[in-house]
């Protein structure tokens, strides 16, 4: 049903904008220079419109419609990339809510001193996955570091992980016995009552070595529900990666949170500079890609995944 309701919703748009450019066509058929400004307009709005579903049409893996579970951990650096984390979750919740995507955080552990330590979200929203795949990878940023007192310019990593959240329409049997399940207070906000009750869960999946943690609900049922649908997912992405390496499209090969490794640098320090190691895109506007303008980059992976030669800003 959630299928057949996108389906539908993605027709709706486009028989909007074909009826949008025929009516359009009429206004232009009729040379009234009294009607030019509002053509105009109506023509600059096509056109974004068009681009962003261009964008979309670009997504046309199985489950690049779907929500997404989504993952931020801190890698070398300590404490600085703790504070990347926060930084780099801030960008994705801002992309998301430019984007009319609800965002859910299933699972968050602060760091020591500063930052995060790792997070995980749900993202639901159209395309949901297809956008965010692109995303996967080390993030590398260079700074001068707001937590050295001597002012010296630090390199931090963060990893992200991106899988598709299909458990819906997938099968897939975890047995009791490849489980290892702990129960544990809860750590950061949440009252009484979450540091007071071992609320938080950590599902440890055996035959894998796969670990996922849920403290983000108030029961510790709850938890455990949230903390086995992760895992399908993951189980779920990990089956399909050992089936499709070829295609490298859902999680890819493993890769080590540190140097070497980035799909990405933020330079802010001593210019201003984000590009993708990817496909060579890049942009001088550093503030903007914090904030969440992450199109561009999305755009040119996904232009390279189908042999496309993506733009490169100044």
């Amino acid at each position: 049903m959630q299928r057949l309701s996108r389906l539908k919703r993605e027709i709706e748009r486009w028989r909007e904008i074909q009826k949008r450019i025929a009516d359009a066509l009429e206004l232009a058929e009729l040379a009234d220079e009294s009607l030019e400004s509002d053509l105009t307009t109506e023509v600059q709005s096509l056109h974004e419109i068009v681009d962003k579903m261009n964008f979309e049409a670009l997504m046309s893996g199985p489950y690049d419609g779907e929500n997404t579970i989504f993952s931020i951990h801190a890698g070398a650096g300590g404490t600085e990339s703790q504070d990347w984390v926060a930084m780099l979750l801030r960008m994705y919740l801002r992309w998301a809510e430019q984007h009319g995507m609800e965002t859910e955080i299933l699972d968050q552990t602060e760091g020591e001193e500063a930052g995060i330590k790792s997070i995980t979200l749900m993202i639901k929203g159209d395309y949901a996955y297809g956008y965010l795949k692109s995303e996967r990878g080390v993030h590398r940023l260079v700074r001068i570091s707001p937590f050295d007192a001597s002012k010296r310019r630090h390199t931090s990593f963060a990893l992200v992980e991106v899988v598709p959240d299909i458990q819906d329409e997938i099968d897939i049997v975890i047995e009791e016995k490849d489980l290892e399940i702990d129960f544990y207070r809860s750590s950061g906000a949440g009252g009484q009552h979450v540091q007071k009750n071992e609320t938080a869960v950590r599902i440890v999946h055996k035959p894998t070595g796969l670990v996922v943690t849920c403290q983000n609900e108030r029961s510790q049922a709850q938890n455990k529900e949230s903390a086995m649908h992760v895992l399908k997912a993951r189980l779920f992405d990990m089956e399909l990666r050992k089936k499709e390496e070829e295609l490298a499209a859902l999680k890819g090969q493993h890769v080590n949170v540190n140097f070497g490794s980035q799909i990405r640098s933020y330079v802010l320090h001593p210019y201003q500079m984000v590009k993708d190691h990817r496909t060579d895109y890049e942009t001088g506007n550093t503030g903007a890609v914090l904030d969440g303008q992450l199109d561009e980059f999305m755009q040119a992976y996904l232009r390279s995944q189908v042999g496309q030669t993506p733009d490169v800003a100044a």
